[in-house]
């Protein structure tokens, strides 16, 4: 007879933020609305421009040119932000920006408050993803991205692996977190799936 016991923090790892992480009367994780945990995935691509700077911002104009060259709506999507951060998570100095995790030194990038401010009174998203360790850029002390966006009731999703092998668009999420009750965030599995045949992310990008 084979069996664990496991003990862990909410939000490290492939981990979400429940609306109720940065909001007290948020939806905790195990009250989300699960047609929201469903979608069309959108993947804005800044690679480019990331590689040349680690706090690159994800601007309302990579919004804008996903939505010109895929002709498709942001609305009723989950963003997914595709920096490359992902290929760095066995190293911890590149990963986090610093080699000895101090919270104020971390750099990766990540939404400008305006670009989040934009999305909230302009579309109408159900979650936005990150490779990184925040969906707020690294040096962000006061996480003003978690706080505009959870307030409006989309959750975050961080440490998403793979998102280099999701096209930019013609994907459906599947965004699966552990129902924990009255969670601030939980533990996800996302899956993606989408049609051999499809228009793939070899797409120009915005760089």
């Amino acid at each position: 007879v084979q069996g664990e016991e496991i003990s862990s923090a909410i939000h490290v790892g492939t981990h979400m933020d429940a609306p109720l992480h940065f909001t007290p009367l948020g939806v905790p994780v195990d009250q989300l609305d699960i047609r929201r945990l469903v979608a069309p995935a959108a993947v804005i691509d800044i690679t480019a421009k990331a590689e040349l700077d680690p706090d690159a911002d994800v601007t309302v104009e990579d919004f804008l040119h996903w939505e010109s060259i895929t002709g498709q709506s942001l609305n009723e999507t989950v963003l997914l932000i595709k920096s490359g951060w992902g290929k760095k998570w066995n190293n911890q100095t590149a990963f986090f920006g610093t080699p000895d995790y101090d919270a104020t030194k971390l750099h990766s990038p990540g939404l400008s408050p305006e670009s989040a401010t934009w999305l909230v009174e302009n579309r109408n998203i159900y979650g936005l993803g990150t490779e990184t360790v925040s969906l707020d850029k690294g040096p962000s002390q006061d996480f003003q991205v978690h706080q505009i966006l959870l307030a409006r009731g989309i959750f975050g999703l961080e440490n998403v692996a793979n998102v280099d092998k999701i096209p930019i668009y013609g994907a459906t999420l599947h965004v699966m977190p552990m129902k924990i009750g009255k969670g601030s965030g939980a533990p996800v599995r996302i899956l993606a799936t989408y049609p051999e045949v499809i228009f793939d992310s070899m797409l120009p990008t915005n760089e």
